[in-house]
C-alpha cells in the first residue's frame, strides 16, 4: 500500500522539459527529435533520469529526490543575423526534491521543489543566469485502487512553475483521470490530456495532447545585427500524436511516439525575456522512444 502511495504521488506532480514526465519512472532514457523538414531548425534531445523515494517517519509521508540530465542540440542553416555556434549544444540539469502527506478525507498534499541548471556552457563555469527554478504544489484524491468503485478515477488540482519547460510562468494543474472500460481510461487537464485504449496486458495506446519546449540562459550573450544581444533561448511547443507501449516486464517499459506540432514557437530573448528574433521553427514531426524502469 505504501509503494502504491509514493505512485500516487510521483505519478502527477513530475514535470521536465517539457516535456511532463511522471515520477513514477525510477530509471529513464530517451531519446526525441523534431526533423527539419521545412524549417531551418532541427532539434534533438537525449535525456536520462533517476528517482529514489525515502519514506519517513511520519506515517504517509515521502521524501523523494532525483536527478534530471538532458543535452539539447540545434542544427540549423547558417543565419545572416547571428553566429549559430552559439545555439548548437545545450546542457540542462535538474535536482528533484519532493515531498507528500496524507491529508482527511483520503486527500494527498504533494510539493515538489527543483533547482537546476539551462545553459549552452560556452563560458565553460557556471552563473547565476544559467540558474533555473521550478516547483509544484497539488493536491491528490485517487480511487483508482479502491476495488468497491466499478469506475477508477483520480482528481489532482495544483498548480506549477517552471522556469525550463518552454512556457515560464505559472500554470494550473489540473488532472482527471478515469477508467470507464475493461480497455478503456482517459485524462482530461493542464497540461495534458489522453485517451488510452488497454490492448492487453503488455500492449497500450495513448492518443495525447501536451505542451513540450526548453528554456535556456545563452552565456556571453549571441549578438544578432551587430546591434540586440539575445541572453536566452526560449521553444515551446503544443503537440498531439498517438503513443504505444509495450510493457516488457511489470516494472520495465518501452515506448514510442509519433505527433503533429500544432504550434512552435523558437525565440531569443533578450535580458528582460521580451523576444526579440523568431527563428523558423515550422516543423511539422515530433518522435520520441525510450525505456522506463518504474515502481
Amino acid at each position: 500500500m505504501k509503494i502504491r502511495t509514493i505512485i500516487s504521488f510521483i505519478s502527477a506532480v513530475f514535470i521536465t522539459n517539457f516535456s511532463f514526465a511522471q515520477l513514477s519512472d525510477l530509471v529513464k532514457i530517451d531519446y526525441t527529435i523534431l526533423p527539419r523538414g521545412n524549417s531551418e531548425i532541427e532539434y534533438s534531445r537525449i535525456r536520462g533520469l533517476f528517482n529514489y523515494p525515502i519514506q519517513l517517519k511520519k506515517e504517509g509521508s515521502y521524501l523523494l529526490l532525483g536527478l534530471d540530465y538532458s543535452n539539447i542540440k540545434l542544427v540549423m542553416d547558417a543565419h545572416p543575423s547571428f553566429n549559430k555556434e552559439a545555439l548548437s549544444d545545450f546542457q540542462l540539469l535538474d535536482l528533484n526534491i519532493g515531498y507528500t502527506a496524507a491529508l482527511k478525507n483520503d486527500w494527498r498534499l504533494g510539493m515538489r521543489l527543483t533547482p537546476g541548471f539551462s545553459s549552452n556552457l560556452t563560458a565553460h563555469d557556471l552563473s547565476l543566469e544559467d540558474v533555473i527554478i521550478s516547483g509544484d504544489v497539488v493536491f491528490i484524491k485517487d480511487k483508482t485502487k479502491d476495488k468497491t468503485i466499478k469506475k477508477p478515477w483520480r482528481l489532482i488540482l495544483g498548480a506549477s512553475y517552471s522556469g525550463n519547460r518552454g512556457y515560464p510562468f505559472p500554470l494550473p494543474f489540473i488532472s482527471y483521470y478515469r477508467k470507464f472500460h475493461s480497455k478503456w481510461s482517459y485524462n482530461i487537464g493542464i497540461p495534458k490530456t489522453n485517451l488510452q485504449y488497454h490492448a492487453s496486458s503488455q500492449h497500450r495506446f495513448k492518443l495525447y495532447a501536451e505542451l513540450d519546449g526548453f528554456t535556456a540562459n545563452l552565456q556571453q550573450g549571441v549578438t544578432i545585427n551587430n546591434t540586440l544581444e539575445a541572453e536566452s533561448i526560449n521553444m515551446s511547443i503544443v503537440l498531439g500524436g498517438l503513443q504505444y507501449e509495450y510493457h516488457i516486464s511489470k516494472h520495465i517499459q518501452f515506448y514510442a511516439r509519433g505527433s503533429y506540432i500544432l504550434n512552435n514557437s523558437v525565440n531569443l530573448r533578450a535580458k528582460n525575456k521580451d523576444d526579440i528574433l523568431k527563428l523558423d521553427s515550422s516543423n511539422a514531426l515530433y518522435l520520441r522512444t525510450g525505456i522506463r524502469f518504474k515502481i
